[in-house]
């Protein structure tokens, strides 16, 4: 360990509120230590979210003694030995150190126990297994420091045994790997996630999208799910053929290609069955969804062209499925002889101005309140992007009455009612 990583692991303890939480725990033959991803990611010198402490308390001691310190106690998992500290409102989850009983490959049956070690050695990846005690003394039962390093995702001892006792770890395996892992995937690791890759079958959707959604927006995401694909363990999980090469095209790109639900678009979907089987594959959420039916909207309507579409087109288009739908399909659709094209096009569409007329200015002209309203709304609507989506109030109004006298609402279009 150098100077670097110790002068980092110095400033994770002099933070009041760690300090302050390990002061009291820390009495009366109980420990409790820093663990897990705070620990990797100080030594990474790479900001700490969210923090982990294993201690020897039993839960109920827990409780009582951050209540005695005056802070806040949220009961989040007793039952498997997990406490929240809220402390000036950063929460900090505190679990009584364990040991497994019994695993099924989804759940683990845990009795709660004194031995750090075995706590630690119970964890996925060696780089998670690392422990920092209040008197900045790091404990690195499995390695993880070496593995650090040399920015290496290894699972604690038989990678096997570790997939048995939670398929989910294929997918952790994967996601840490794209988010701190260099060079090739560990093969053993590998191995043993094609191996053990009949138990993602088992697995709750929702736990399936949340790791996948942490993988898609890691820094190595394109890379990783190459090789998820060569393991022939991206399939089974997304229903469909990946779109590999798509995929990596934006995943470098800013804004947009930051999103979840952009990239897994980016990644799966040609079609809005597509969009249909993900949310039932993965327990999208209806915003989720959305975005991703967009998407796969836009790329029905806008792809086998052979140019580029026109403006007047886009905005059409936009007003029926929405102008992020249609920006994410055109970015999809990009390649690196159109990209600038492309960019010049979302932005021409991202400047076009607000459609200014609402039902209330039709019913105002004489049009009875009902289905009517909304149907000549619409019609107003294609008139203005036909003409070139004039931002002006009063050319906008125009086209309103040019439409309502065109459906006889009214015989002549009277230049006082136009708003101003």
């Amino acid at each position: 360990m150098t100077g670097v990583d110790r002068q980092r692991l110095v400033e994770l303890l002099a933070r009041a509120d760690i300090a302050a939480l390990l002061a009291a725990l820390n009495r009366d033959g109980e420990e409790a230590r820093v663990v897990g991803g705070a620990v990797r990611n100080a030594l990474l010198g790479e900001p700490v979210a969210d923090i982990d402490v294993a201690t020897t308390c039993l839960p109920d001691e827990t409780m009582r003694r951050a209540r005695a310190a005056g802070f806040k106690v949220v009961p989040t998992g007793v039952e498997h030995g997990t406490v929240t500290v809220v402390i000036d409102g950063a929460p900090f989850e505190v679990t009584t150190l364990r040991r497994d009983v019994e695993t099924d490959g989804r759940h683990a049956v845990v009795a709660f126990g004194r031995d750090f070690r075995e706590d630690a050695l119970r964890r996925d990846f060696t780089i998670n297994a690392l422990g920092l005690d209040a008197a900045g003394v790091l404990h690195d039962y499995a390695d993880g420091l070496a593995d650090l390093a040399e920015r290496r995702v290894r699972f604690i001892g038989a990678a096997s045994e570790r997939i048995a006792e939670d398929f989910l770890r294929i997918l952790r395996f994967f996601r840490f790997h794209a988010r701190y892992g260099v060079g090739e995937p560990d093969r053993a690791a590998i191995d043993a996630c094609i191996a053990g890759r009949v138990g993602l079958d088992g697995l709750s959707r929702e736990r399936v999208w949340a790791e996948l959604r942490k993988l898609l927006v890691a820094p190595r995401a394109a890379e990783t799910l190459q090789a998820m694909a060569g393991a022939g363990l991206l399939m089974p999980v997304i229903g469909g053929v990946p779109r590999l090469s798509r995929f990596a095209a934006i995943a470098d790109g800013p804004g947009e290609g930051v999103y979840p639900a952009f990239r897994l678009a980016a990644l799966t979907v040609a079609v809005s069955e597509d969009a249909l089987r993900l949310r039932e594959r993965l327990r999208l959420s209806n915003v989720e969804f959305e975005r991703v039916s967009g998407i796969a909207a836009a790329l029905e309507a806008l792809s086998g062209r052979g140019k580029l579409p026109e403006i007047a087109r886009l905005r059409r288009l936009a007003h029926r499925i929405g102008m992020d739908a249609v920006a994410g399909g055109l970015v999809l659709l990009g390649t690196a002889e159109t990209s600038a094209d492309i960019h010049d096009l979302i932005a021409e569409l991202a400047r076009t101005p607000p459609f200014l007329p609402r039902g209330n200015d039709l019913v105002l002209r004489g049009v009875a309140a009902g289905p009517a309203v909304g149907t000549l709304l619409a019609n107003v609507r294609w008139r203005w992007i036909n003409a070139g989506a004039p931002a002006d109030r009063a050319a906008q109004f125009a086209l309103l009455d040019e439409e309502l006298v065109a459906h006889g609402v009214r015989n002549e279009i009277p230049p006082s009612t136009t708003p101003t």
